[in-house]
């Protein structure tokens, strides 16, 4: 297994060495760029279970809900989530008009705003996501959230975009034994803007990866988080913005050329009563946004929102409640909810609270709401 490592690497320190000026050039012009890669996931290796920190498990939704309690001028529509929901045809589904979509972006983060209704907007995305082969594992309306199961990743890369050097290795590493694989999954959430006229589109990538543990005598394999591939996120982001229907002109050159809002000032301060708080300079309303995105790229489970209080209902394991009984029946055993609730202080400065609403033990809630925060923090 380190032989053929190594000699993989030392073939490709020789070949770069042997490149002419003209043909480093050429590989560089033909670079991968966004729309070169074909996505390409197979829905015959979907993996189910997989061993995740606890942290980021998410417990099941409720079987209904409605979205017109929450957006204006949108029919009530209760969406039952059971199998039969999961037969939608797609000559149901509304057809993909042509749509006015523009793409917002802070820092590595990007999303879509579409001049579709929050309940056009999801039918579509949910049906996108079905046709690249997944399986969605939850969705709740409520909340906003689509959230799949883990498929295995293959993208083909056109050999324009590797020239001379995808010809020498394609073969070869196909064949290397020690490539590992991983899986991803995503989650889409939409929010209602415009009194619910239009909506934001956010898509966010989850990958693990299966790695090696152990000495050579007794190796054994594991499922683990991995970083995300920003590349892969955009290129998907583009294909949705395309079955959105954005105009295929058009679509590649607002993802690329996004203009950066610029970097979100956020600060975890103490609160009075001993629990952690965040501080963003930014109104109500713009906070609400980023922790809605922190959250769902945390991976941390919500529950249920309430837009009008500004408040968020997550669940997470409190570390005094890990031992014999998450042994037993798993961590969603020891899941508790709690309280995330926003307050403007001004224009400029909104604060971000944390809330045990169990009460049952304050010093370990008061760790996690710290440990939590710092978590969120370190995304923008």
């Amino acid at each position: 297994m380190k032989k053929n490592l190594t000699l993989l690497s030392l073939i490709t320190l020789l070949l770069s060495g042997c490149f002419s000026e003209e043909q480093k050039q050429t590989i560089k012009n033909n670079r991968i760029e966004l729309g070169d890669i074909k996505i390409n996931y197979y829905s015959d290796k979907s993996v189910t279970s997989l061993e995740i920190p606890p942290d980021l498990t998410s417990p099941s939704y409720e079987n209904s809900f409605r979205i017109s309690e929450f957006v204006k001028g949108v029919e009530a529509n209760t969406v039952n989530l059971t199998n039969k929901d999961l037969k939608t045809n797609s000559s149901d589904l509304i057809i993909r008009e042509m749509s006015n979509i523009t793409v917002r972006k802070s820092g590595e983060r990007r999303w879509l705003v579409v001049d579709k209704s929050p309940e056009i907007s999801w039918e579509l995305s949910e049906q996108f996501l079905k046709d690249k082969g997944f399986t969605i594992k939850r969705k709740n309306k409520k909340i906003g959230v689509i959230e799949t199961n883990y498929l295995e990743n293959k993208p083909q890369i056109p050999a324009k975009s590797l020239g001379f050097i995808r010809s020498f290795f394609a073969e070869s590493v196909q064949n290397v034994s020690y490539i590992l694989p991983s899986v991803d999954s995503y989650k889409i959430r939409i929010e209602p803007i415009d009194s619910g006229t239009k909506s934001e589109v956010h898509l966010s990538l989850h990958s693990m990866a299966e790695v090696t543990i152990g000495d050579g005598k007794n190796e054994s394999t594991m499922w683990q988080l991995k970083e995300k591939d920003l590349n892969l996120e955009a290129e998907m982001l583009y294909s949705l913005m395309l079955f959105l229907g954005g105009d295929s002109a058009k679509a590649r050159e607002k993802i690329i050329n996004a203009q950066d809002e610029g970097k979100v000032s956020v600060k975890v301060e103490d609160s009075l009563n001993g629990y952690a708080k965040l501080v963003f300079e930014l109104s109500l309303i713009d906070t609400w946004d980023n922790i809605s995105w922190a959250l769902t790229e945390a991976n941390i489970d919500i529950e249920d929102k309430d837009l009008r209080e500004k408040t968020f209902y997550i669940k997470s394991v409190n570390d005094s409640n890990l031992g014999f009984m998450s042994k037993i029946f798993g961590s969603e055993a020891v899941l508790q909810e709690y309280q995330i609730q926003l307050k403007e202080i001004n224009q400029r400065r909104t604060e971000v609270y944390f809330n045990d609403l169990s009460e049952k033990n304050e010093t370990e809630s008061k760790k996690l709401s710290y440990s939590l925060f710092k978590k969120l923090k370190k995304l923008f």
